[in-house]
């Protein structure tokens, strides 16, 4: 039985870097951001239903992203909507995943960990963290968004403060060096956790 770790931060925190860390050092690693991918991906397991719901996002058998993100911009029930589609099947994925790994600690890196109630099913959190102005900066050095962007990002997410406070462990990737050695103490922490059960 595979030890769940949900690994979650806030955007420009660092999360994607760490999952490589954690990937590196032997786990197996499911993202929630591809599995939506795949789902939206032509003949992904959400078209038909996206298809039902809203044909003007589909393009080319695919969900449309940008089409779906104008619909939500416009529609004040469409983001539930696609969370009562989206949700069950990345629930289903990330059960799928689970049940095929074969490292004894799979990392869940999903964004949105305790706002989706996701922590419920993990055997411990970890959160990355980093100045805010560090966050902001590497966010604004990607060049894919303005400050005010940025912000209404950030503001919508759950403070990181409290994702700090209401993880197992918390990683600070001020340096790649620094994350890398406190990723391999998280897991050496878990596994004389998991040798004393």
């Amino acid at each position: 039985m595979s030890f769940k770790l949900g690994l979650t931060g806030s955007i420009g925190m660092g999360k994607s870097t760490t999952a490589n860390l954690f990937a590196d050092a032997g786990c197996a690693v499911w993202d929630a951001d591809a599995a939506v991918h795949r789902l939206y991906a032509k003949d992904g397991a959400a078209v038909p239903s996206m298809q039902a719901l809203f044909p003007e996002a589909i393009s080319g058998g695919a969900v449309d992203r940008s089409a779906l993100r104008m619909i939500i911009g416009t529609r004040s029930d469409a983001l539930k909507l696609i969370e009562g589609v989206v949700h069950p099947l990345v629930r289903q994925d990330r059960a799928d995943f689970l049940a095929a790994a074969k490292s004894d600690v799979v990392v869940f890196d999903i964004p949105l960990l305790f706002e989706t109630g996701a922590e419920t099913e993990m055997d411990a959190v970890v959160c990355v963290t980093v100045s805010p102005e560090e966050q902001e900066k590497r966010v604004l050095d990607r060049g894919t968004m303005t400050v005010e962007q940025f912000r209404t990002i950030r503001d919508k997410q759950m403070p990181n403060d409290e994702k700090c406070a209401r993880s197992d462990y918390v990683i600070k990737t001020d340096t790649l060096e620094h994350a890398r050695a406190q990723v391999h103490d998280v897991l050496k922490q878990i596994k004389a956790e998991m040798s004393d059960a």
